[in-house]
């Protein structure tokens, strides 16, 4: 299976790594030439190409799955709907348009579309209800990457990831230092951030569907720091609550939204379809970075 990787950043390298090995046959696409060498590292094709760019992505060979895994690289709403609406919209007419169309194209969205649900479970079936301009970009992406590729004659997925995290996104000092806000964490480790779109796609499953992508455990915020620090043989780190992270009163709109916003993950659907989580919860998807963290001087 050929296998095309739009945007093939942090994600899509673990992606490719696990295709190629699996006997797959990837090709990551990025922008830069800095972006371009590490697919290359990572020992699978690379083509140099903008994806928003329907011209340059003629330069990408036929596939038999695209995966639109690009970012906008936090930027604002307007850099995330030119990625996300403007440039999936692209790659499904320049794909869909060929003589050899793929089968299916797979779209890496966020759990941030559901919004606010007060620390309540949400999974597929629950209405998506966007609180951000960026996840109301990321909402209307969804919609297109499930009703566009029928239009070509192919289908569409969504992969709803939650927060990642693994190699170069620890993040420890944050949570071992503090001071910590309460909340809740929706994580997946990149290993099975990749390993789930990979058996979705070697599967067949999931077609026409969203299926999130999150660990089995949603965690306190304050429980994991305390975690950590317990493993580390620290002091657990400062708590504070939602009020008094707002009442310092330094927050842009965006981050004030992100704090008030509250819920828990489920990921039932995935499990259901038979994956199996290399990193279930955060305890063994921390257990290197932990260990690395200890022994270093």
């Amino acid at each position: 299976m050929r296998v095309a990787i739009l945007g093939c950043g942090y994600v899509g390298l673990e992606l490719g790594r696990q295709l190629r090995d699996a006997g797959h046959d990837p090709v990551g696409v990025r922008r830069s030439s800095e972006g371009v060498e590490r697919i290359e590292r990572a020992g699978f094709e690379a083509v140099r190409a903008d994806i928003t760019d329907a011209d340059d992505l003629a330069s990408v060979p036929d596939a038999d799955a695209l995966v639109f895994a690009a970012s906008s690289g936090g930027r604002d709403a307007a850099a995330a709907r030119r990625i996300y609406v403007e440039g999936l919209e692209t790659a499904i007419e320049a794909f869909g348009s060929r003589e050899s169309p793929p089968e299916r194209l797979v779209y890496t969205s966020s759990t941030g579309v559901h919004g606010d649900h007060g620390g309540d479970w949400v999974d597929e079936e629950t209405p998506i209800e966007p609180t951000t301009e960026k996840t109301a970009v990321l909402a209307e992406a969804e919609r297109i990457a499930l009703e566009s590729p029928p239009t070509h004659g192919f289908e569409g997925t969504v992969a709803r990831y939650a927060g990642l995290y693994g190699p170069e996104r620890y993040r420890l000092e944050r949570y071992l230092e503090g001071p910590v806000t309460e909340g809740y964490l929706n994580m997946v480790h990149r290993d099975d951030a990749a390993g789930a779109v990979r058996f979705l796609l070697e599967e067949g499953l999931a077609r026409g569907e969203v299926v999130q992508v999150v660990d089995d455990e949603p965690a306190s915020k304050w429980a994991f720091a305390d975690w950590l620090a317990a493993a580390c043989g620290l002091d657990a780190p400062p708590k504070r609550t939602k009020a008094q992270r707002l009442e310092a009163g330094d927050l842009s709109e965006a981050a004030r939204r992100r704090i008030l916003t509250s819920k828990r993950c489920a990921n039932d659907r995935l499990c259901g379809l038979g994956y199996s989580f290399a990193y279930p919860t955060y305890r063994e998807g921390y257990r290197d970075a932990l260990e690395a963290y200890c022994t270093s001087d």
